[in-house]
């Protein structure tokens, strides 16, 4: 059990939009394997969209972990928002963990596909001036039955809890004197 939101290495981050924070999110797939999301979110991008409440992660949220709000009836047209950080300023690091045992590749290709969580959760997402980073950790404790099939579906479990730890990372930060951006709740909860 930890704090979340405005806490640790979320203190003080923003995203393109409003403060940003610290993020957790797991699941436990089908085939009895574990896999979690810790996640400093402190980008370039967005977590809303356009200039609603409405969470770019919505479609994989579980319950109301981040207002179950769904997404917007209608989405803003596309544009490129100007950055609004310098170099150095930006960066979303997190760490995927299973109790998988995987091997130092599998490891890494579990990280690579956690990637895609924050392209589904930050828009834009992975910009020059971002500095994203996702490691990975596997305790071992589960034997993978079918490496392909189990694989893939860790690939996928660790996109979509990274994605839902970001969305509940904006969710829960918390308004503060002195905050250089405005908490998803001081803009959004009545």
């Amino acid at each position: 059990t930890f704090a979340l939101g405005t806490a640790g290495a979320g203190f003080g981050a923003t995203t393109g939009r409003g403060k940003g924070g610290l993020g957790s999110a797991s699941a436990i797939l089908s085939n009895g394997i574990t896999v979690g999301a810790l996640v400093a979110v402190n980008a370039l991008g967005s977590a809303t969209v356009g200039e609603g409440p409405h969470f770019w992660a919505a479609p994989w949220e579980i319950g109301d972990e981040f207002g179950a709000l769904g997404l917007p009836a209608s989405f803003p047209a596309a544009r490129e928002p100007p950055p609004a950080k310098a170099p150095g300023e930006a960066t979303t690091i997190a760490i995927i963990a299973t109790d998988a045992g995987l091997s130092r590749s599998q490891a890494q290709r579990m990280a690579i596909a956690a990637h895609d969580g924050i392209a589904r959760a930050l828009v834009p997402s992975h910009t020059l001036l971002d500095g994203d980073l996702v490691f990975a950790a596997a305790t071992g404790e589960k034997r993978l039955a079918n490496p392909v099939a189990d694989s893939f579906a860790l690939g996928h479990a660790a996109a979509c809890v990274l994605a839902r730890a970001i969305a509940r990372a904006i969710y829960l930060a918390t308004p503060h004197p002195g905050d250089a951006a405005p908490a998803w709740s001081s803009r959004f909860r009545a």
